[in-house]
């Protein structure tokens, strides 16, 4: 009774979980058309029509080869344990995953497990081994990408700053001064980390934080002992996944006239922006096109064209995720029954 009690409780927490991110991203759609006159809507309908639509397609195959990189790296995670799952269960496997993800917050990751297991023949406590590997490369890749794309775009940010807050504040501080200021504080928690640590350890929580950080590091370890060709090849595929989601907003900039000057430096920044977005709301609904909008505002994008360029962009990619991954879930479902 009390392993189905816990498995209600989770059950209801998902369910929970869905709601609310929904339920944000509604919001955030209510209140960007409400500060919309009829105008501006016209306008924003306008940018719709006349949007070149080849782009988006194009921006489409970026994403999906993105997804294909992301196959193949997971698929060398499995190669220590002496599995070698084929490219298109693992493919699907993440398509489906996706499409999980749009459903329930995290749902995908144990759907893919699960896939894999049927399709394999691969434990899943195996495959989620894998699984938070790929988190921490994520995370750890992530945080290397906003500290690049920030050091990019702070000139354009800088100046956008000026202007939205030039009320409040005379001046703002320049690249030296921020540079110093991190190196700093990283300073700083370095020797508060040989002097501390220790005794910090006594509390709960950050027996969890270092739990975590050595969780991390294990995962990262395992990357190297893939073989020195392999973790090169996974290094590269990293590299490769994070690139297409930049240049998937590069792409779809030459939908649009008033976006088609826009370089690297303003994908940067729409990737960076559309991913805070993906984690507010379920699927990035709602927030994730009016932080892209917000983004390429910064670049002095229109309302109008920043607004029809952040939903085409995040239309094409969960219409995607639909598409292909509804199409490998019905796939696995007749090779399953087949088998039985």
């Amino acid at each position: 009774m009390s392993n189905d009690a816990t498995a209600n409780r989770r059950r209801w927490a998902d369910v929970l979980k869905m709601v609310v991110f929904l339920g944000i991203g509604v919001f955030f759609i209510y209140w960007f058309l409400l500060k919309l006159d009829a105008t501006q809507k016209a306008a924003i309908w306008q940018s719709f029509l006349e949007a070149d639509y080849r782009w988006v397609a194009a921006c489409i195959g970026c994403s999906l080869l993105s997804h294909l990189l992301r196959a193949l790296r997971w698929r060398l995670l499995f190669s220590p344990m002496g599995h070698m799952p084929s490219v298109g269960n693992t493919f699907g496997s993440v398509m489906i995953a996706y499409l999980g993800n749009l459903a329930f917050p995290r749902a995908g990751e144990v759907m893919r497990c699960a896939t894999l297991r049927t399709s394999e023949g691969i434990p899943i406590d195996r495959s989620l081994g894998t699984v938070v590997t790929e988190r921490i490369v994520d995370l750890l890749a992530f945080v290397l990408i906003v500290v690049i794309g920030l050091l990019a775009m702070y000139g354009g940010v800088k100046d956008w700053l000026y202007d939205t807050l030039s009320v409040r504040f005379s001046s703002l501080p320049g690249m030296g001064m921020v540079a110093g200021v991190v190196a700093v504080a990283l300073a700083a928690a370095f020797v508060a980390y040989k002097l501390f640590w220790k005794r910090l350890l006594r509390y709960r929580f950050f027996r969890k934080v270092d739990d975590l950080v050595r969780g991390m590091l294990d995962g990262l370890k395992s990357i190297f002992h893939l073989g020195a060709g392999r973790t090169a090849w996974f290094l590269a595929l990293s590299a490769g996944i994070y690139l297409l989601y930049i240049v998937c907003g590069l792409v779809l900039f030459q939908a649009f006239q008033a976006t088609s000057g826009l370089g690297l430096t303003a994908a940067f920044a729409v990737y960076l922006f559309g991913t805070v977005g993906m984690t507010f709301s379920q699927g990035g609904i709602g927030v994730y096109p009016v932080l892209v909008q917000l983004a390429l505002e910064i670049y002095g994008v229109p309302l109008e064209v920043g607004t029809a360029c952040g939903w085409l962009l995040w239309a094409a990619q969960q219409a995607l995720v639909i598409v292909v991954g509804g199409a490998f879930m019905v796939y696995f479902s007749l090779k399953k029954n087949k088998q039985k």
